[in-house]
């Protein structure tokens, strides 16, 4: 025996049948069908009046549009368009409205719907919006487990120009480890402040950073050259959520305090304000005592780490079974003769391909597993995910 079948036509049919045979009042069916008497009394007057071919549902489309655009108007309008097809609505109301001062010319709202509507206007090309990890969550119980690293909002010298100060910071015990002003954000700068604190404080385990240059971009999990160069040394990066500066709290809340004492009014030039964030750097990690270290300054707690700072950064090793590639000028690599692209940020540099599933491969750089290659797609996904090691070979 099949399946009966119910639709909303022959629950409406089975309601006004039931109604007619008097088995319950209106009131009555309406509850037990889950309607209002409204719309009960709705349906019996349409099928008293129509019969069964009303039972349905009906558009909602208005009879009548007292503002739609007549045939007239609509062939003036598109007839301006396709003359000047890179003007938009509201230019093409201007220049149409001294020409024909009697005619109702519509709001440019409607003429752009009519435009869209006879396909003259071209879709704005959506870009692809980056990946994120999400909400950074590993504990800080150590010094040197994470280091944060951030530039506070540049500000003028007094002799012009303006100062961009790098600030780096051990997460557990809030050492301010660099205070360097610099005249512009770039990675290259910004590398060579962080390879004398490795040479000195030797290498964190994670560095956390926002989502801005020279810390992160737009490719594949949001890889910059900085954070290649630091999953080259064994750190691997971290990115706080987009405008989540909360997440980074403890190292906002230094700038705050560097900007009322180290940066009001600002000195005149970039060497004398560096003066000033040097010594504003020993007072803060030598006196200035933190609620959250009981009272201690920094000093007291931190320690330098021991995994020091590598004059040789080796060569990735990848196990037999990976497929290695080099990653070309253009940030991409071949792959069974086609073309993949992967990060210019890694350009330069050898990934190493596993394949995990028939036409499916994972991606790893160094240690730290980026993404799937699907190869019927022919494009990396990257994985929102922490980091993960390669696997050894069995």
């Amino acid at each position: 025996m099949p399946w009966s079948v119910k639709t909303p036509m022959s629950e409406r049919r089975q309601f006004v049948d039931e109604f007619l045979r008097g088995t319950a009042s209106m009131t009555v069916l309406c509850a037990s069908y889950g309607i209002s008497r409204r719309v009960g009394y709705k349906w019996l007057t349409r099928f008293l009046v129509d019969g069964d071919r009303t039972l349905g549902d009906h558009s909602r489309r208005p009879h009548t549009s007292p503002w739609a655009v007549d045939a007239e108007m609509a062939t003036l309008l598109l007839t301006a368009r396709q003359r000047h097809p890179t003007w938009g609505p509201r230019k093409i109301v201007d220049y149409l409205r001294p020409r024909h001062p009697r005619a109702p010319l519509p709001a440019p709202s409607t003429v752009g719907a009519l435009f869209k509507r006879h396909g003259l206007v071209r879709p704005k090309r959506r870009r692809p919006q980056p990946g994120h990890p999400g909400r950074p969550t590993s504990p800080i119980l150590a010094p040197n487990d994470v280091w944060t690293a951030d530039f506070k909002g540049h500000f003028a010298l007094g002799a012009g120009g303006r100062c961009h100060p790098l600030t780096i910071v051990d997460g557990y015990s809030r050492y301010l480890l660099a205070c360097h002003a610099l005249a512009h954000p770039t990675a290259l700068d910004s590398k060579a402040v962080f390879t004398r604190v490795f040479q000195e404080y030797g290498l964190p385990q994670r560095m956390r950073t926002d989502n801005g240059t020279p810390f992160a971009t737009t490719a594949l999990n949001r890889l910059s050259t900085l954070s290649v160069w630091w999953m080259k040394l064994g750190i691997r990066p971290e990115l706080i959520e987009p405008a989540s500066p909360q997440q980074n709290a403890r190292h906002e809340r230094m700038h705050r305090t560097l900007k009322a004492e180290a940066t009001r009014p600002p000195k005149a030039t970039m060497r004398a304000q560096q003066r000033r964030f040097n010594a504003f750097r020993v007072e803060y990690n030598t006196e200035r005592p933190h609620a959250s270290l009981e009272g201690k300054p920094p000093e007291a707690v931190y320690r330098p780490s021991p995994r020091v700072f590598p004059v040789r950064i080796p060569h990735p090793e990848y196990p037999s079974h990976y497929l290695t590639r080099y990653v070309s000028m253009n940030g991409g690599v071949r792959f069974h003769r086609r073309y993949i692209t992967i990060c210019p940020a890694l350009m330069g540099e050898h990934v190493g391909f596993e394949e995990v599933a028939d036409g499916r491969w994972a991606l790893y750089f160094y240690n730290y597993l980026l993404g799937h290659l699907d190869e019927r797609e022919g494009h990396i996904r990257g994985v929102h995910v922490r980091a993960k090691s390669v696997r050894s070979e069995t």
